[in-house]
């Protein structure tokens, strides 16, 4: 593919290096010209010297013919008009890194659809939705991040006697905006189908409005599930996204951070969190807040070494389970020797999304789900498709496939039977292997 990466910084840097491993054509734009030379030496890209908001600039580096362009330079603005641009001059698909939540907020304004950028992903948000799926379904496939944190994705095991043991899902009278989206039975994840009977030690995975699927949970598991106490040291952009997802349910979240002005945002902000202004590399101070009763720590500071030391002290003091943000990839083999349980790397976070986008035609992102064959795929509906025929009740999907979520302009849901898809609308679905082909070709012009 001809792919098209604005900013040589540390992220755009290291997508471009992974995109050469993956033999993939690359050009490199970027304002300052040691950066350019310095990949230019480094890997086997063409660097152009230039602005990425510059026509100029985006028409020498062939924008639009490029299958991807990735706009990832310090700027949110350049990075909006940049691959807004690229995608005005024909590039197939284009993606602009964002910082502030601001741009992501579509009950503000959405930036994304006025636009007409593919996708925008923020380093920060990624990172706190991997966290908080770990938190709640340590060991699984994280799904929140497809429709943008707006979707609460659940994995459940039936516990013995409950409602829902031997009986089929077609049986249960769910809420319409709830989906059983997948069962994991020995080992191997597949498809939900209405007919599936659920039996006691299945995972399930729920899909749905989070206060919904608490209401719902009953039938699944016998008595409440213990609340769980979670720490998190730093209120930057990562450590306000994890704390925003976890809030309120089954999560009691205390959230430490040395700035008194950014206590003040966030504790105006985050109406179930207790927001707690202090230094997390102090051990005293951990000692103070109780940390060592925390079922999880978090560390998600600024800096690395402040993350690692933190974690270290939580450890020692008896916090239960350990997570840190390190960026670092020299620190990647370290971290599990200090004992910390979970390391999330944004670098690793923003390359897997970066390899799941490098798809053609209406396939945004595909992503694989468990053993099984299972796949989750983002895709775009097209104009005249045969998806925007009828309404999803009507329309001749495959068996294997499940339509999970709708994500269109300014809202985000889990769709009903009298849904009609528009275009551009992206949708979230849940695919087995052997029905891809098919699926895919009722979202595209060429599928008629």
């Amino acid at each position: 593919m001809n792919i098209v990466v604005l900013g040589a910084g540390t992220v755009g840097t290291s997508i471009a290096d992974l995109l050469c491993q993956n033999r993939h054509n690359v050009t490199v734009v970027d304002d300052d010209l040691e950066r350019v030379n310095g990949i230019n030496e480094r890997l086997d890209v063409r660097g152009i010297h230039g602005s990425a908001s510059q026509s100029s600039i985006l028409f020498q580096a062939e924008v639009g013919s490029a299958d991807l362009c990735l706009a990832v330079t310090g700027n949110d603005e350049v990075n909006l008009i940049a691959a807004s641009m690229a995608k005005a001059m024909g590039a197939a698909r284009t993606v602009a890194r964002v910082y502030a939540p601001i741009y992501n907020d579509f009950s503000t304004f959405a930036y994304q659809s006025h636009f007409k950028i593919d996708r925008l992903l923020s380093l920060e948000h990624l990172s706190a939705m991997e966290l908080a799926h770990d938190i709640r379904h340590p060991g699984t496939v994280a799904m929140e991040h497809f429709s943008r944190g707006e979707i609460e994705v659940d994995e459940i095991e039936i516990s013995e006697k409950p409602l829902a043991a031997g009986k089929a899902i077609k049986e249960l009278g769910l809420p319409p905006d709830i989906r059983i989206a997948s069962i994991t039975r020995g080992g191997r994840t597949s498809l939900a189908l209405a007919d599936d009977v659920l039996n006691t030690g299945d995972r399930i995975t729920l899909i749905g409005n989070g206060e919904e699927i608490d209401d719902v949970k009953e039938l699944f598991q016998e008595g409440s599930q213990s609340k769980l106490g979670i720490v998190i040291a730093g209120g930057g952009e990562t450590g306000y996204h994890l704390a925003q997802s976890l809030e309120g349910g089954r999560f009691g979240v205390v959230l430490l951070d040395a700035d008194r002005e950014r206590c003040n945002f966030l504790s105006e902000n985050l109406k179930s969190v207790t927001v707690v202004h202090t230094d997390a590399t102090q051990r005293a101070n951990l000692e103070e807040e109780r940390v060592g009763r925390a079922d999880v720590f978090v560390a998600c500071m600024a800096d690395d070494e402040d993350n690692i030391m933190a974690c270290v002290t939580a450890r020692e003091i008896g916090a239960q389970s350990i997570m840190a943000v390190v960026e670092r990839p020299d620190y990647a083999e370290v971290v599990g020797k200090l004992g910390i349980d979970r390391a999330v790397s944004p670098r690793e976070v923003m390359a897997r999304q970066v390899l799941s986008l490098l798809y053609r035609g209406p396939i945004i992102s595909r992503t694989a789900l468990g053993s099984g064959g299972l796949n989750v795929l983002e895709l775009l509906v097209r104009e005249g498709a045969p998806c925007t025929e009828h309404v999803l009740a009507n329309l001749q999907l495959p068996e294997q496939c499940l339509i999970a979520v709708i994500v269109r302009k300014d809202y985000v849901r889990v769709p009903g039977a009298d849904d009609l898809l528009k275009p551009e609308d992206t949708v979230v679905a849940l695919i087995d292997d052997s029905a891809i082909e098919e699926t895919v070709a009722m979202f595209d012009t060429n599928g008629q």
